[in-house]
């Protein structure tokens, strides 16, 4: 039995495909190959074939922003350690 082909939509922003479209040519591919080799890799992966995080940078600083007598005890109970 033939595996039957779907159609994939999604809304993005215009200038950000037309831009996205620019170097998939130059890259010899069209959208929708691009599509597919996305989900070639996705499925092979069993992910997204890049890192897909979220960045906190403020929590990064979280202790900075402690009052400084909670800072000095932060310190002080590692060097008790």
């Amino acid at each position: 039995m033939p595996v039957k082909d779907t159609v994939v939509s999604a809304r993005v922003n215009s200038k950000l495909k037309k831009d996205s479209e620019k170097i998939l040519h130059r890259l010899g591919l069209t959208t929708t190959a691009a599509i597919r080799m996305l989900f070639v890799q996705i499925k092979s992966s069993g992910g997204l074939p890049f890192a897909a995080k979220l960045d906190a940078p403020e929590a990064a600083n979280d202790d900075l922003l402690l009052p400084l007598k909670k800072r000095r005890a932060a310190l002080d109970s590692v060097y008790e350690s």
